[in-house]
């Protein structure tokens, strides 16, 4: 057992070793005042995670590659799955929009470049064994495949320092960067255009552009230039050519990734919008791709988890299904009807078994519950309950670790974890070019929070220390 000073003593260790490997954010003390760096926030601790539910979550991940993508080559689907949803949520009506708009044109390109990003957490269920459940999975933007690259070296670290030197062994190695960019690469080289560049869309300010830069170094070994631009700048400078391809700011672009574009608040205008639909519609790989991105929205969760539905994607697969319903928490409904007005008396009588689920994505949108009962009693009669979905809760078992943060004090905390796989795939046609777990993540917060991830100041990067 470690005492006060020595436990600070190794924090300082810690936050030097996360600032010379690169465990890096951007930081701002006011709004007006000028940008400052500083180490992402992390455990003092990697946090132990059983053996066998890791590698469960790793062997699935090619599972849930295949299925997404089988999701986004079926418009009905999408149809079906989204037509409550987009009757009352506008942001994934205005993305649905543009679906149908490609839809009724033909896509300009078949080359299909998928990123994404399973996330988990472990249910300990009333036996005192644990199981992995499935929180969701990002299709857009799914972040910290660079910061958890380089977070295994810092922990490694401090268990030596430590004198824990058996366990540093135990950490594994992590390179999400370099399996994220395999993909971007293998989409720009089918793309076949060598001077063409990848383009990044971001915003503005952005607090985790290290975690972007990772990724980009790998594309710059291998030759590929990239550039990063924000939807005004493809709004002003971007154009097709005859044959769609894609020009911004004179420069071919061969992929898009989008680090940006998946909440509201990222299309501050009609000329975002605008913008959304001249990349969507150009010869550009696109990552996602909108039917892509509409694959990952909380309601075709919800709809996958329905009897049969799985086998309709995969039908020659059982194993795979098996093993990806294994990974499946409670889902329900909440469309008009019988079975959402039961959903919605299920929910409203034992709120803390449930979280409520919107059509969102970035973190800290989930309601938790007395304000499920809240949300729920204001729109139970009315269609707008379908803008969300009903998720049972997941129990994890809290462990303690210390979370450092920058000028926050240094104290022992109850921490949940949450596990990510990253997923990366390339489709050309029919043809499945890649398809591969690259890499993994967790996070760890305070059990204090409900949600929240580490953008939004709440969790913390961690690593996995197998038992």
């Amino acid at each position: 057992m470690m005492n006060a000073d020595q436990v600070k003593e190794l924090a300082e260790v810690a936050k030097d070793a996360a600032l010379l490997h690169g465990v890096l954010m951007r930081t701002q003390e006011t709004p007006m005042s000028s940008e400052l760096v500083s180490y992402a926030p992390f455990t003092l601790f990697p946090t132990p995670v059983p053996k066998a539910v890791f590698h469960q979550a790793l062997a699935v991940q090619t599972f849930y590659n295949t299925l997404v993508d089988k999701i986004s080559q079926d418009s009905e689907f999408l149809q079906e799955a989204l037509a409550s949803t987009i009757a009352v949520d506008d942001f994934t009506a205005r993305l649905f929009k543009i679906h149908q708009m490609i839809l009724k044109e033909g896509k300009s390109q078949d080359i299909v470049l998928g990123l994404n990003r399973s996330d988990y957490m472990l249910d300990q269920g009333g036996d005192g064994t644990s199981s992995l459940k499935q929180i969701e999975i990002n299709t857009i933007a799914a972040s910290f495949g660079g910061l958890s690259s380089r977070t295994p070296d810092v922990h490694r670290l401090v268990l030596t320092v430590a004198g824990r030197k058996e366990e540093s062994q135990q950490i594994l190695d992590n390179n999400p960067a370099a399996g994220l960019a395999r993909g971007i690469a293998k989409a720009w080289e089918l793309y076949g255009a060598p001077r063409a560049v990848v383009m990044f869309l971001v915003e503005e300010s952005q607090r985790n552009i290290f975690d972007h830069r990772f990724v980009e170094n790998e594309l710059w070994k291998r030759g590929m230039r990239t550039i990063r631009k924000r939807f005004d700048h493809v709004s002003k400078t971007g154009f097709l050519d005859k044959e769609k391809r894609l020009f911004v700011d004179g420069q071919e672009v061969a992929v898009v990734y989008f680090r940006n574009g998946y909440m509201p608040q990222n299309y501050i205008s009609e000329q975002a919008w605008d913008a959304r639909l001249l990349m969507e519609r150009s010869l550009a790989v696109k990552c996602p791709d909108i039917n892509t991105h509409l694959a990952g929205t909380k309601k075709v969760q919800q709809v996958l988890a329905k009897p049969g539905v799985l086998e309709r994607f995969l039908p020659d697969h059982p194993e795979a299904v098996q093993q990806i319903r294994a990974t499946f928490a409670g889902l329900y409904t909440l469309d008009m009807g019988a079975e959402g007005d039961k959903n919605i008396a299920m929910a409203l009588a034992t709120p803390d078994r449930f979280v409520l689920k919107p059509q969102r994505e970035g973190g800290g949108n989930n309601i938790y519950g007395t304000e499920i009962c809240q949300v729920l009693e204001a729109v139970k009669e009315s269609s707008e309950r379908t803008a969300y979905i009903l998720m049972d809760k997941i129990q994890p078992t809290p462990q303690q670790n210390y979370l450092l943060r920058r000028d926050a004090p240094l104290k022992i905390s109850d921490c949940l974890s949450e596990l990510g796989v990253f997923g990366t795939y390339v489709r050309q046609g029919t043809h499945m070019v890649m398809n591969e777990c690259v890499g993994h993540l967790l996070r760890t917060k305070s059990s204090e929070h409900q949600d929240g991830g580490v953008a939004a100041g709440v969790a913390v990067l961690d690593n996995p220390l197998l038992i």
